[in-house]
């Protein structure tokens, strides 16, 4: 599988607990953090969960 970079670009302050719990499932802590995993179709759909909260880019 491919491999993508995945960067908070916004808070969580103010969101529901789920999308707060779906960003530290990714990884993430903090905004500008980057990570990079592998692309499977858990971390995608992780990923549309948060859309508007990080920035993806492939790898």
């Amino acid at each position: 599988m491919a491999k993508i970079k995945i960067t908070q670009i916004k808070s969580v302050i103010d969101r529901n607990e789920r999308q707060k719990r779906t960003i530290a499932a990714l990884g993430l802590r903090k905004i500008n953090q980057s990570v990079e995993v592998e692309a499977n179709d858990a971390i995608i759909g992780m990923i549309r969960a948060v859309n508007h909260l990080v920035a993806v880019e492939k790898i």
